[in-house]
């Protein structure tokens, strides 16, 4: 009797975790995803606020703080494509984030370098390299989800994004009143080093290509190099895959036509709250503090709205609504930022700004990689995000050559021109749910 009943006890199945225990595993996955996209993106901005005061303190002229501060554009434009290809081809994602972390580390030690333009330069480039990362970031966090909850991912996605920023950008006028500008470069230290530990606790499914996928394209598998040695044949296969991916990608209007608006989307971002705004405070008397308020006026009804957009927005309005209208507003909203008489007036032009901004933003990201398998994905958001990255370069620059001329407003006027052309093109039906 003993020995059935302990041969029929070896016999049944293993127990399978209970609900409670799959909650909180995915609650566990996900705060840890979180604070590494928290503390990633407060490395990368936790020195924007003082950058272009800290550079023309070293005494570098106009024309270089234009080049340093476009640099981390450029860096971009260059690297996001290549590095989400790489990805695709390891099948892998984690690396990436911790390769990050490292380049936010390096970037704010790059900074603090003495001199005048090299060490500002390559801090700069170096913060450029690690938002390239995000490409890998995006992806592995979308793999959390079923693809029909893409606009949730990338939602909650964008709340994270806008709530690191919005910690580093606070923090950023303080440390320097506290300890001078290198304290905030030594905080971005600190920051990127707990994110690096951070990130090797964050969770990777074993293979994110098997993932369900809307796109109804076989997914091609991550072979290893003792499979490809066995078989010759699947490295031919491997390249033959390859090659269709970046075709597909490529072959995308819908990729392209998103990768467009968000082109215009980031060329008014950094011509208003990450290029100009702060400056036309200034003009109107703004302190140190005041200009923090001015940050946190714009940054948390974006972030707000950035997770509620995809949620709520969208399923009831739909998508191609949501986006017409949020970059009619936000050309409305930047046109309206010269004309504001005081400070009071320009904190509404930038809560109203923060929020119009955040209803197209969290739907470009997730309609970028709408239509491709999981093993695409990551290929299609590096071309997405290559795109984009030419807008935080040409609209800051083209603005401040129109400044030059015409004074902020004309900067201004411009980027409100960017959300009329963005609107146009966003009439569409390729945009619909």
């Amino acid at each position: 009797m003993q020995q059935q009943r302990s041969s029929s006890l070896q016999s049944q199945p293993a127990l399978q975790p209970q609900p409670q225990q799959k909650a909180q595993s995915f609650r566990r996955r996900h705060l840890i995803f979180a604070a590494a996209t928290v503390l990633y993106w407060t490395t990368l901005y936790i020195y924007v606020p003082i950058l272009s005061p800290y550079l023309q303190d070293r005494g570098l002229s106009m024309s270089w703080i234009g080049f340093i501060l476009g640099s981390y554009g450029l860096t971009q434009v260059l690297t996001r494509l290549p590095l989400g290809m790489y990805s695709d081809v390891m099948s892998r994602r984690k690396p990436f984030l911790i390769a990050g972390m490292v380049a936010g580390l390096i970037s704010c030690v790059f900074f603090m370098l003495p001199g005048t333009w090299g060490g500002p330069l390559a801090g700069r480039l170096m913060a450029g390299l690690c938002a390239a990362t995000w490409v890998p970031f995006t992806v592995l966090y979308a793999s959390y989800y079923p693809t029909n909850q893409t606009h949730q991912a990338m939602g909650t996605l964008s709340f994270l994004t806008v709530f690191g920023q919005l910690a580093g950008m606070s923090a950023s006028g303080c440390l320097a009143s506290l300890g001078g500008w290198n304290y905030a470069f030594t905080c971005g230290i600190g920051v990127a080093a707990v994110g690096m530990i951070v990130a090797l606790f964050v969770y990777e499914p074993k293979n994110d290509s098997t993932t369900t996928s809307s796109a109804h394209e076989p997914s091609i598998p991550a072979n290893s190099d003792d499979e490809i040695a066995a078989n010759p044949n699947l490295s031919s296969a491997n390249r033959k895959g390859k090659h269709q991916t970046i075709s597909k990608v490529l072959r995308s209007s819908l990729l392209w036509r998103v990768s467009i608006l968000s082109l215009l989307a980031h060329g008014i971002l950094f011509i208003t709250m990450f290029g100009f705004t702060p400056l036309q405070a200034v003009e109107l008397g703004a302190s140190e503090a005041q200009l923090t308020g001015i940050v946190v006026s714009f940054m948390i009804p974006h972030a707000l709205v950035s997770l509620w957009t995809g949620r709520y927005l969208a399923p009831r309005f739909g998508t191609r609504t949501v986006v017409i209208t949020g970059f009619v507003l936000a050309a409305l909203f930047t046109a309206a930022i010269p004309y504001s008489p005081n400070l009071g007036w320009l904190a509404v032009t930038q809560m109203l700004n923060g929020i119009a901004q955040a209803l197209y933003f969290p739907l470009l990201l997730s309609l970028s990689i709408r239509n491709f398998a999981p093993v695409e994905r990551a290929t299609a958001m590096g071309f997405y995000q290559s795109v984009y990255s030419l807008g935080m370069f040409l609209g800051p620059y083209i603005a401040g050559g129109l400044n030059s001329f015409g004074g902020l407003k004309a900067g201004f006027l411009f980027g409100s021109l960017l959300g009329i052309m963005a609107a146009v093109l966003s009439i569409s039906k390729k945009l619909t749910n």
